[in-house]
């Protein structure tokens, strides 16, 4: 009898790996976060939070404590791996939890799945140099899987611009698949040629490199995920307070945003607040794409919507439902205030991505690896 579809979600967040993986047939049946604030949104939208969600530290997981699984998840706090982060890479006091993933997983001995996917920021792949993505390579090494690596823009599948690297690793007792350099593989969407280079560069690594088809970009737009609030909603700023917003635009921003003012047709775009030489500004998008949802700290991370036409203009933040749509969740049921639910989508996945990264990667590699043959090799390897 073959093993099921099963999955263990580490550092799962509100849920939305869970949706895309159950949304192909895969089943989470161990969840793991450290926030309660995140279990409060996962628990409101799925309901069974009590019986199967491990609320705490990963470095205090029993691995005994865990199921047999297929497939190990596991979107590892991103904080030490970004600029946000000051770069502190996998040594940082957040993004150190990857190794309290793998000491579980080392625990597990040969219950260890034969599947498993990390997700993290492209600034995975240039940390300290690549030394950290190389680190997490062979740490999945040293426990028995070949890896894979690939960067997606959720854009692709939302009007978000959201770039994620995933790095597979898949159980394996033949030789790994090799790797060359060819024009081909340069020009693979979902290998950009920095990924590319940096798998070429590292032959130490234990590749199994794997094609991947591509990927038609959505043609839906900021605009079609906005709810239509009417005019005396309270998310609407004031006039005083909006006012602001636009005289923190730079020269040029504020052209365009003046130019969307004296528009005939009213168009959008969204605007983040940064510090540029010493000084918040007001940076407007408005190719109908939204920027890289992300958790509200400290005011920058929320994202503003600017609307404008016909002599008059209007702003406001995103709301949860147009978070939950950006992030290909838009039935999210959202039981949480403004800023945990804000927080919550911001430091997600994207559902679409992981639906098509199941269709095209994971269920075709768990088939792969459960034909009767492939399994026979893998258990007389683990009784040796």
């Amino acid at each position: 009898m073959k093993p099921s579809r099963t999955v263990a979600e580490f550092f799962a967040g509100i849920g939305l790996m869970r949706l895309g993986l159950e949304e192909t047939g895969w089943r989470v049946v161990w969840a793991n976060d450290i926030d309660e604030g995140k279990l409060s949104m996962y628990s409101g939208h799925f309901g069974n939070k009590d019986s199967h969600f491990y609320l705490g530290d990963v470095h205090k997981v029993n691995p005994d404590s865990i199921p047999t699984v297929a497939l190990a998840t596991a979107s590892f706090p991103c904080n030490d791996l970004s600029l946000a982060g000051a770069r502190r890479g996998l040594a940082g006091r957040h993004s150190s939890a990857f190794w309290g993933f793998i000491e579980v997983l080392k625990g597990m001995a040969s219950r260890r799945p034969p599947l498993v996917m990390l997700e993290n920021v492209a600034g995975f792949l240039t940390s300290h140099d690549g030394n950290d993505l190389r680190d997490a390579c062979l740490a999945l090494n040293d426990l028995g899987y070949a890896v894979d690596a690939f960067i997606i823009d959720a854009a692709l599948f939302v009007p978000q611009s959201r770039q994620r690297l995933f790095l597979i690793g898949k159980q394996a007792v033949r030789e790994a698949d090799g790797t060359a350099e060819t024009q081909s593989f340069y020009q693979s969407q979902c290998r950009p040629s920095a990924l590319a280079d940096f798998i070429l560069w590292h032959p130490e690594i234990r590749w199994s490199i794997r094609t991947l088809p591509s990927i038609s970009k959505t043609t839906a737009c900021l605009r079609d995920i906005l709810e239509d609030l009417p005019a005396n909603s309270a998310y609407w700023w004031n006039k005083q307070r909006a006012e602001y917003l636009l005289n923190q635009m730079s020269e040029k921003h504020r052209a365009i945003a003046d130019r969307m003012i004296a528009g005939k047709e009213t168009s959008c775009g969204t605007v983040f607040r940064r510090v540029r030489h010493g000084r918040s500004m007001a940076e407007l998008r408005t190719d109908g794409i939204a920027g890289c949802l992300r958790t509200p700290r400290g005011g920058s991370g929320r994202q503003i919507l600017f609307m404008a036409g016909r002599g008059r203009y209007a702003v406001r933040l995103l709301t949860p439902r147009e978070c939950a749509r950006l992030m290909g969740a838009d039935d999210f049921r959202i039981t949480v205030p403004l800023n945990q639910a804000l927080f919550g989508f911001g430091d997600a996945v994207c559902v679409p991505v992981i639906r098509w990264i199941s269709e095209n990667y994971l269920t075709p590699v768990w088939k792969e690896l459960n034909s009767s043959k492939t399994m026979k090799e893998l258990y007389a390897a683990k009784a040796v």
